[in-house]
């Protein structure tokens, strides 16, 4: 008989604590959410300023805001914990979250940010390049980098729709610099 194995514990953690956010939220008519789960600026002698900068991407709008970033982080996510460890794959969501944090609180200021998107291009670009071998680079990569971050920008500078195409194209350059600098050669230790 085969047994259910919790095979990518950074990306079924993440996806687990997302949920418990939005359930959170509902249970809390959004206060929990504004007040720990999305970004804005504030003042940095409030210490929830700090966690705020990485719990953003715990946060979600509703149930189909969460479904549309958690499938694409279950679907990417575990062939990126297996290939770089599940340590370097939290890594590259910390760094992912506060570079789309801070970035979103200089440019941004009267606006607040929630959501795993930003999460979800850095995984789209880090698994562009997960082929990468020494002395070269992926087509698929550059093929990606043009029609997400690239539609991205196109989007950015073209529509008003209320999503952040700012924090895709962080997102995407974070998962473009990290998956470059991560080892090639396989996984790396948890």
């Amino acid at each position: 008989m085969k047994k259910i194995r919790y095979n990518a514990p950074v990306v079924l953690t993440f996806v687990l604590i997302s949920l418990a956010v939005l359930m959170l939220d509902r249970a809390t008519t959004g206060w929990t959410t504004r007040k720990l789960f999305c970004v804005y600026r504030a003042p940095l002698t409030d210490p929830l300023s700090y966690l705020r900068l990485f719990g953003h991407v715990l946060g979600h709008a509703g149930f189909e805001h969460y479904i549309g970033n958690m499938t694409l982080i279950l679907v990417l996510g575990p062939i990126l914990e297996e290939k770089y460890g599940s340590s370097s794959l939290l890594a590259a969501i910390l760094v992912t979250a506060l570079a789309s944090g801070v970035i979103h609180c200089l440019i941004a200021p009267s606006t607040a940010l929630l959501g795993a998107s930003g999460i979800v291009f850095m995984c789209i670009m880090m698994a562009s390049l997960a082929g990468m071998q020494e002395g070269t680079i992926p087509l698929t990569m550059i093929l990606v980098a043009v029609i997400y971050i690239g539609g991205e920008v196109l989007a950015g500078l073209t529509q008003h729709d209320g999503i952040s195409h700012l924090t895709h194209i962080i997102g995407g350059l974070c998962g473009t610099g990290i998956g470059w600098m991560l080892p090639k050669g396989g996984r790396t230790s948890h």
